[in-house]
């Protein structure tokens, strides 16, 4: 699971972190062992991952001789249903090495190698694997049931009933092995993108405080942060002036994968590449239409809120480099990481000392990855595995209070993770994206109240007014500016379904409107505002970012249904996150006491967006 957040500039000196003394941005090599995750829970060398990546043909061969004989008897399924475990285990071992390797150092050219083996060992792996759903969906559905109820059964139930699921869009043998085959062509825009943004593209230095800092994409939100306009302005430029160099073939990119996304579900039979993304969660259409329906309706107060800014910004125009600058100025944070892993614990405290001992000895003792260094993946993220550590990539920065809310953020998808592994089997363990971005927004959701209540207990108006500014910011970025990306994607594979190319400028003009339908009448955009859409990475994993809005509207809820209520509400909440893969995501956050299924939580989320701008609007 992967989510972006802010992330900072950072080097080392004496093995602290300091970011006021120098601003290198250190190699892999240079950075302390302490301040990275700990990958001998998965493999002790890379010798150990070679030996595992050759087990991977002998298995695949011995799983392959299964083909013809799904049906012929319960211990003949249930021996492929083994061989099927045993095989997932074993690349998802070597793919999350392998992978988390890559993504701290994307120039180093070994790790980059292992990568790309597993990607194509995965496409050898699926081929083989093709026989086995259309083989498995011909067994009538009442055979299939009867063999499940053997105890034997027990750990592959869940797994193999979302799979009869399916069967209205799995394609034959020949042609599920065509797809798979396919696979691994059909992510080259993905990486290509990957390498272009993250290792390619230089954005040069910003003059601050007559020093020029290196402006990366760790770098870029704390120069948009910046009180000084003409940094922002310098930034903002030089940023974008970067993709504008590209813009084609970013454009193309985006385009191939746009197709790529429109062709699958074709080939499957999906009514559209809407339907085939939502279709493996049981999600209907209408839950994504209605988010951006209901955000649709309540645009009047996030146009109150660039008013507001607007004002207390001082400026005759709003730029777009001027969302993000924090509303009031006086108040400057300093929080060390181990400080911040502090405050989380504090600030979690409502879920108990089990969740916060595990989640603050993990990222004090190996789970994470702390701070940025050269090649390493923008943003943050956590990445799960039924082996290891729930392991967490940060570009942490001291100066930078989100960057304690991403910590909580990506600490709330490892400790899902966590429950997940622990109360489930393999084959059903893994929950889907829509319930990870519950887990992560209710540990912002917690991190915020407790910080204002400190506030407010010291009288401390400067900074309550500060974190209800930050507060009202975030959940904009995550339920207003995820819809309207959401709408972007929606807008974007509909044109390719009516046969509409998407050229340069075709997206350019579709992104434009949108940036003035959300933003409002005070907005005045740049020339080069609309390459904003060309440099999203999650736009390659289509129809994903909507769940931070969903996800948000159902953590808001449930954090108040948890820290207003007792054990029994608490108990909900740990059963939603120990439920993993066992049910479909609507039916677990029912489970904990959320109906995501209307539009009550997205309009409550808005709610409480609109209730911040109001107080903003009177404090500011």
């Amino acid at each position: 699971m992967a989510c972006l957040a802010s992330g900072g500039l950072l080097c080392y000196t004496n093995g602290m972190s300091n970011t006021e003394n120098t601003h290198a941005i250190p190699e892999r090599k240079d950075v302390p062992a302490a301040y990275k995750w700990d990958l001998s829970q998965l493999y002790t060398s890379d010798e150990a991952w070679e030996a595992d990546m050759r087990r991977i043909p002998a298995l695949t061969e011995q799983f392959a001789a299964c083909k013809g004989h799904l049906g012929d008897s319960k211990e003949a399924f249930l021996s492929a249903l083994r061989l099927d475990e045993q095989l997932d285990r074993l690349m998802e071992d070597v793919y999350h090495y392998a992978a988390l390797c890559h993504e701290a150092d994307q120039g180093d050219s070994a790790a980059q190698e292992r990568y790309n083996r597993v990607l194509m060992e995965y496409t050898k792996v699926g081929a083989a694997q093709s026989f086995y759903l259309p083989e498995m969906l011909a067994i009538p559905d009442a055979t299939i049931e009867a063999w499940l109820a053997d105890d034997a059964f027990a750990g592959y139930r869940v797994y193999v009933r979302k799979i009869m699921h399916r069967k209205a869009h799995t394609l034959s043998e020949k042609e599920e092995r065509i797809l798979a085959l396919q696979g691994e062509s059909g992510s080259t825009a993905s990486n290509v993108f990957g390498l272009l943004t993250d290792v390619d593209m230089s954005f040069g230095t910003v003059r601050e405080d007559g020093v020029d800092k290196p402006l990366t994409h760790s770098t870029w939100s704390t120069f948009l942060e910046s009180q000084n306009r003409d940094v922002r302005r310098e930034a903002y430029t030089k940023f974008y002036g970067a993709f504008s160099a590209h813009a084609n073939t970013l454009a193309a990119l985006y385009s191939g994968s746009v197709n790529q996304d429109v062709f699958i579900a074709r080939a499957r039979g999906y009514a559209s590449s809407l339907e085939a993304a939502l279709y493996g969660d049981k999600v209907d259409s209408a839950v994504y239409r209605n988010l951006i329906d209901t955000v649709h309706r309540n645009l009047p107060v996030l146009h109150r809120y660039y008013s507001l800014r607007k004002r207390v910004l001082g400026v005759d125009e709003l730029r777009h480099y001027d969302v993000y600058v924090p509303l009031v100025k006086s108040v400057k944070t300093h929080t060390s990481y181990e400080e911040a892993v502090e405050l989380v614990r504090n600030a979690l405290a409502p879920l108990g000392t089990e969740y916060t001992d595990r989640l603050c000895g993990g990222l004090l003792g190996g789970w994470a990855d702390r701070y940025e260094n050269k090649g390493k993946r923008s943003g943050a993220f956590s990445s799960g595995c039924y082996r290891g550590y729930p392991y967490i990539l940060l570009n942490y920065k001291d100066d930078s209070i989100r960057d304690v809310y991403t910590m909580a953020h990506e600490g709330g998808h490892s400790m899902h993770s966590w429950y997940s592994v622990h109360g489930n089997p393999f084959m059903c363990y893994d929950y889907t994206i829509f319930e990870a971005e519950v887990a992560s927004t209710f540990n912002e959701e917690l991190v915020f109240e407790y910080m204002l209540k400190e506030a407010q207990a010291k009288k401390d108006s400067a900074l309550e007014t500060y974190l209800l500014s930050m507060r009202a910011s975030d959940i904009l970025a995550t339920l207003h500016r995820q819809t309207m990306f959401a709408e972007f994607e929606l807008m974007a594979h509909e044109a390719v379904e009516r046969g509409q190319p998407l050229s340069t400028e075709v997206l350019r003009s579709m992104y434009r409107r949108l940036l003035e339908q959300y933003f409002g009448p005070e907005m005045r955009f740049e020339p080069e505002s609309d390459l904003e859409g060309l440099r999203i990475p999650h736009f390659y994993n289509a129809f994903y970012v909507y769940k931070y809005a969903t996800g948000i509207s159902a953590s808001l809820a449930l954090a108040r249904r948890v820290t207003q209520g007792g054990s029994s509400e608490r108990a909900d909440y740990f059963k939603f996150l120990s439920s993993g893969g066992s049910r479909y995501p609507l039916e677990s956050l029912k489970l904990a006491g959320v109906d995501m299924a209307g539009t009550e939580p997205v309009q409550a989320a808005l709610d409480t967006f609109a209730s911040l701008v109001g107080q903003l609007e009177k404090t500011l």
